[in-house]
């Protein structure tokens, strides 16, 4: 009974402008005339939903002060949202408190400051419409704001289309390996599926110098941030078992 196990490394090559392939392990068994393949690749989209994360700190003299502040500041942001259109339920917040600064924070904290409060939200809505959404709550007071969270409306519909894709892979290279040896490729008879676990969110980018709170407010004239939506991309690793004829 002779095992042999082959490496083969594959190329990568562009699926939908953007695709990863692994390299491939292939292992053929006289014993059970099977050959067992494990295959990675991707497939990417076009964003449908944009998250926007904004958020903002205020500071205070004592923890009534900073929370007085931060309130001004959290009640107009999600005021500015509201008028501008975005639904209540397309708005969550992510975190909120309210502490003392440390010896750290005090370095770079305004003079006086002994307290902070800060406070977040998940903005979803159209990726052409993510830098109107940052721009209105930027100007609003959000002054750590900035990473978007680009999404598919259907995600397990692209993980099933990255999983075939790892499967024909699969597949193809399976029959490249049978023919060079002469013999012939049958039936698919064992596979299984391992998604990677998704990406983090990103973290919200402090921004110095933006909205109330962080050296002032930025008139209403500034234009909003050039924003293009990124592609979403998921992929698959299949581990398959070709039988031999």
């Amino acid at each position: 009974m002779m095992k042999l196990k082959i490496l083969v490394a594959a190329a990568c090559f562009v699926i939908s402008g953007a695709m990863l392939a692994s390299a491939q392990t292939l292992q053929i068994s006289k014993d059970n005339r099977s050959i067992a393949i494990t295959a990675t690749d991707s497939v990417a989209a076009e964003a449908e939903i944009a998250n926007v994360q904004i958020g903002f700190v205020a500071y205070g003299a004592d923890k009534d002060s900073a929370y007085a502040s931060g309130s001004r500041v959290s009640n107009g942001i999600a005021k500015a949202l509201a008028d501008a259109g975005l639904k209540k339920e397309a708005i969550q917040s992510t975190s909120q408190s309210v502490a003392p600064l440390n010896q750290f924070e005090l370095k770079d904290a305004p003079p006086g400051a002994a307290f902070r409060v800060m406070q977040s939200w998940s903005v979803a809505t159209d990726p052409a419409d993510a830098a109107r959404v940052l721009d209105i709550a930027v100007k609003a007071g959000a002054n750590q704001s900035g990473g978007i969270y680009w999404e598919v409306k259907d995600s397990d519909a692209l993980q099933a289309r990255a999983s075939a894709k790892a499967l024909a892979r699969a597949r193809s290279i399976a029959e490249q390996m049978a023919a060079g040896l002469g013999i012939h490729l049958g039936a698919l008879i064992y596979a299984s599926n391992e998604a990677p676990p998704a990406a983090p969110r990103p973290v919200m980018m402090a921004q110095s110098g933006f909205g109330p709170g962080a050296g002032g407010a930025i008139g209403s004239g500034v234009a909003p941030l050039a924003i293009n939506a990124r592609r979403v991309e998921r992929s698959a690793t299949v581990y398959a078992v070709f039988a031999i004829d």
